[in-house]
């Protein structure tokens, strides 16, 4: 009696572990778009919404540089060393790869010894501006989860724009303004995150803390994601539901963490004093080692899977839709308007599947022997009886043949 208690707790056990592998967690990971579950009618799909994983977006990424003939080398120049800026015996130079710093070594991840790095031409025609537009395009719609991140061997620019674009470079718009005086480069006050909250997690500020001009142990420079996160989803992001919940709820928010494209504009490189040493211009360039951004495919919720494709990032859409980042319906399954799945309720969210169109089910008939109603269900389908599929269940599975009355076991 024990023993058959025993092996009944579990074979429960074991059932419950295993339709629980294929749930999302209570806090919200969205990474299966539909499991199969028992019903009364049998065996049917149960959809949830779904989103790929984060990944380093880097290595999807084409660069531009603005104007195109800003890299240093061609011809051969000479600057000062990062840690001496009167040690001015460096050579770039463009035909030697030793001495060439081009646009690909800001994202290579070996890299020779001393660190790579990307470099523009010095400053030598001040006080005519040393501009520069680095773009970074992904002809995909990123959704951003993780900070930013730039590493620069040349010390910080004194004045920067971090700029965004959702349209794939057609508009742009800022993310954040970097100066050592935020009220003389940008007309702003300066502010960093810290001084921001829920209320105000989409102002546009210029912050002064990255911004401390020529020195060899201030490098890097952020974009600061998980700390807008943190608003929402606490300090350590373990109520990720609740975060989920808003960006769900406010498309100003879920917009705001959205890409297409990045650009970074360079108005001014770190000169570490107030005035310009105009007998060493060779000490004021730009020079970046490393650019990272996280972030994952934008599927609207309706796929796990993104894939490379024609050096194109591609969702590989389930719920009956389609497109880069299905946002429509698949031919025959327009039967109610396209929308993006819902991270509410949590934690499966809804999946807001396309339906099968009418004309494409036979006026919504179904077939009387295959499916146990001789309508579809209001979502749009015929519900099938066991070895029975197809749209309209007039169709045997594997192992099952079709005799007068349905599909029966071979």
């Amino acid at each position: 009696m024990y023993l058959s208690r025993f092996l009944s707790l579990h074979a429960l056990w074991v059932t419950v572990s295993s339709v629980m592998q294929h749930y999302p967690s209570v806090w919200g990971h969205y990474d299966v778009c539909k499991t199969q579950i028992y019903t009364e009618e049998g065996k049917v799909w149960d959809y949830m919404a779904c989103q790929p994983e984060a990944r380093d977006m880097i290595k999807y990424v084409k660069v531009t540089l603005d104007p195109p003939d800003i890299t240093c080398g061609d011809p051969p120049e000479t600057f000062c060393a990062m840690g001496n800026p009167y040690m001015c015996n460096n050579e770039c130079d463009a035909s030697t790869q030793e001495l060439a710093h081009p646009p690909e070594l800001m994202f290579d991840l070996e890299g020779r010894h001393p660190s790579t790095f990307w470099q523009s031409t010095t400053w030598k025609d001040y006080p005519k501006p040393l501009h520069v537009n680095i773009t970074l395009s992904w002809n995909k719609t990123i959704e951003l989860t993780d900070n930013i991140v730039i590493t620069f061997e040349s010390g910080r620019p004194d004045q920067m724009i971090l700029e965004k674009s959702l349209d794939y470079g057609r508009t742009w718009q800022p993310y954040q303004y970097y100066a050592t005086d935020c009220l003389d480069a940008f007309h702003m006050d300066p502010k960093s995150v810290r001084d921001l909250s829920q209320h105000t997690v989409l102002e546009i500020i210029c912050t002064e803390e990255y911004s401390t001009g020529y020195m060899t142990n201030s490098k890097i420079i952020h974009f600061e994601i998980k700390d807008r996160f943190a608003f929402f989803a606490g300090p350590r992001l373990h109520n990720m539901a609740s975060l989920y919940g808003q960006l769900d709820t406010t498309k100003k928010l879920r917009d705001f963490f959205t890409i297409t494209d990045l650009r970074i504009r360079l108005l001014r490189p770190g000169t570490g004093e107030i005035y310009v040493d105009e007998q060493h211009l060779a000490r004021y360039f730009y020079a970046i080692s490393d650019i990272r951004v996280y972030g994952r495919c934008k599927c609207n919720l309706h796929a796990t899977g993104c894939k490379e494709e024609n050096k194109r990032l591609l969702c590989e859409c389930e719920h009956n839709t389609t497109g880069p980042d299905c946002g429509k319906c698949k031919k025959n399954y327009q039967g109610r308007p396209w929308s993006p799945g819902s991270y509410l309720p949590i934690p499966k969210g809804t999946a807001n599947i396309c339906i099968p169109s009418i004309s494409s089910i036979g006026n919504c008939y179904c077939n009387p022997f295959g499916s146990v109603h001789d309508r579809c269900n209001d979502r749009g389908f015929c519900e099938c009886k066991e070895g029975t599929s197809g749209p309209k269940c007039d169709k045997c599975l594997p192992g099952y043949i079709w005799h007068s009355l349905g599909c029966q076991r071979k």
